[in-house]
């Protein structure tokens, strides 16, 4: 045989081997990577009872469950099949659907995993496609148990599927760019979350900054919550026992019927929420302060959700922060999907109309935002998630097994040129009950002697401590006071040291301009003044929380007309 002819057969024959091997290629896929529609039962740690690293597909019994396997195909030919299975009982039949075509099999009767040729179909087009296994009958106490599903053939080559037991869609961030000369003491967000893109275990988180979070959340099939926590300071990440006082969060007030308690195992903090039944579709105003001291190292982060039903502002709750002093920075939002029972969901929200607020209480709109990802996404264990601007608004996505198309860190623009936020916290949510509880807290002092009164007006109390001889003041007017102001428990917070000061009356709260009305110059008078003609929900410096009833003893030294 000529030099030239054993090249060209050996070149054939090497062509043919690579050929056969590119055919015999396997993709396994593990069987814990698997989904249950309905969903299977699991704990809070997220084990489930159907999949498991150790056991693959077990325990699976039920005939109306149907357990889904996803992948992404690059090439098109011919797919074949194989699954690795078993079952102590014989006579089990199942179904397994592809792309339309379904083929019919016994379950093998075995102790040990054997090896199924299920069958061949043809891939049209590149894209993702999905497993589906089913039974009509059960004969035993389980339909199988499946430890892999092997594909290989021209399709399968360079395919793409989660080798990892985690089955959570990817989380996805927002991070809004923010000067660093801007001391930020409000950040505003609204978030629309679409139909059919709530699905449960879901965290659609709005206003995010370095020390905590706030968004909503479906967490079960019959509740939804709104969410704000803050972080504790230090290192610790599962145990809040183990975490110093000096370090902790501390609630300073809350919402009516808002439930907070401390959180671990994803660092720990202070947690608050409020069941709320929010609805797909409807658009939810979020807005969070801070309030920094920077003399003590600690700021008070404030959490507020407007609820369109009665359109007013409800505080959530206030945790002074330890450690901190710091205005509020690090904005961002995130999409999570925080249980993977159901990671094969489509999950989507909408994030508009950005608003920080300075200290001078100007109102700058944020009209960039970064795009992130989890671990997940960023090792590309999954490809179905992204985000981007529709209609002047951000957007994030994860889960349903789509198509890819954002890249880590890409910069997203919008418009922008809304009008800024209109937020007043005074007629809240909880004003009335409110009212009634600050009500029965200032005559329960009345009745046990601690304070007395002379009358009241619009729901202040007040009692004359010095006659006046000149005239009385009106709204309208400036006056020079001296002044000291404590809580209703007699705790000192603020006072003018001897010293008198000057203003403009109506620059001042509602309780001061309605109560020294009662009051001439030259005379004396103690307010006893409700949350809601005070600082209502709002904190007020650190010794002031929300919700607070106020005690002043005023000297009213001159009325500048």
């Amino acid at each position: 045989m000529g030099y030239f002819k054993r090249i060209f057969v050996l070149s054939v024959f090497f062509l043919f081997l690579d050929a056969h091997v590119f055919a015999q290629k396997l993709y396994v896929i593990p069987a814990f990577t698997g989904y249950a529609i309905p969903n299977e039962k699991s704990n809070e740690e997220d084990e489930s009872a159907l999949f498991s690293e150790k056991d693959g597909l077990h325990n699976w019994s039920n005939r109306n469950q149907r357990i889904f396997y996803y992948f992404y195909l690059r090439n098109i030919g011919q797919l074949h099949i194989a699954m690795y299975m078993r079952n102590e009982s014989a006579g089990n039949t199942m179904f397994l659907k592809i792309n339309n075509q379904v083929f019919k099999f016994q379950v093998p009767q075995s102790k040990q995993f054997k090896k199924l040729d299920v069958g061949t179909i043809n891939i049209p087009k590149s894209g993702f496609y999905n497993i589906e296994l089913y039974a009509t009958v059960r004969l035993g106490k389980q339909i199988a148990n499946l430890q892999s599903i092997e594909l290989s053939g021209p399709a399968s080559l360079d395919m793409h599927y989660n080798l990892k037991p985690r089955r959570n869609a990817a989380s996805v961030h927002l991070s809004y760019p923010l000067p660093d000369s801007v001391k930020a003491i409000g950040f505003y967000n609204e978030v629309t979350v679409p139909k059919n893109a709530d699905q449960l275990y879901s965290y659609f988180m709005a206003c995010g900054f370095a020390r905590g979070y706030f968004g909503m959340q479906v967490n079960s099939a019959t509740e939804r919550r709104i969410i704000f926590s803050v972080w504790d300071a230090g290192n610790e990440a599962v145990d809040r026992n183990k975490v110093s006082d000096d370090n902790k969060v501390q609630l300073i007030g809350k919402g009516e019927n808002v439930i907070a308690e401390g959180f671990g195992n994803e660092g720990t903090g202070g947690h608050s929420h409020f069941v709320y039944d929010w609805k797909a579709g409807e658009t939810y105003r979020f807005y969070v302060t801070a309030l920094p001291d920077s003399a003590s190292g600690t700021t008070i982060y404030s959490g507020y959700f407007f609820i369109p039903e009665t359109k007013k502002w409800k505080l959530i709750a206030s945790f002074k922060s330890p450690k901190d002093g710091n205005y509020l920075h690090g904005l961002y939002s995130f999409l999570e999907n925080f249980w993977g029972v159901n990671g094969n969901l489509y999950r989507k929200a909408y994030y508009s109309n950005q608003w920080v607020r300075n200290q001078n209480s100007e109102w700058k709109e944020l009209t960039q935002s970064v795009f992130t990802c989890d671990a997940t996404g960023k090792a590309l264990d999954r490809l179905d998630f992204g985000g981007g601007v529709e209609n002047d608004s951000f957007y994030l996505w994860n889960g349903g097994f789509q198509g890819m198309h954002t890249k880590y860190g890409e910069l997203f623009h919008r418009k922008g040129g809304n009008p800024q936020p209109d937020i007043d916290l005074y007629q809240n949510a909880d004003s009335l009950v409110q009212a009634e509880k600050d009500k029965e807290l200032i005559l329960a002092s009345i009745r046990a002697g601690k304070l007395d009164t002379t009358g009241s007006i619009n729901s202040i109390y007040y009692q004359i401590l010095k006659e006046g001889q000149g005239d009385w003041v009106k709204p309208e007017d400036s006056l020079s006071v001296r002044y000291k102001g404590t809580l209703l428990n007699g705790e000192l917070f603020d006072e003018s040291k001897g010293k008198p000061v000057s203003f403009p009356l109506k620059r001042l709260i509602k309780g001061w301009q309605i109560g020294l009305t009662k009051c001439r110059e030259g005379g004396k008078i103690r307010l006893i003044i409700p949350s809601a003609l005070a600082y209502t929900i709002r904190a007020r410096a650190e010794k002031i929380p929300p919700n607070s009833v106020l005690v002043f003893d005023i000297d009213v030294l001159e009325i500048k007309k």
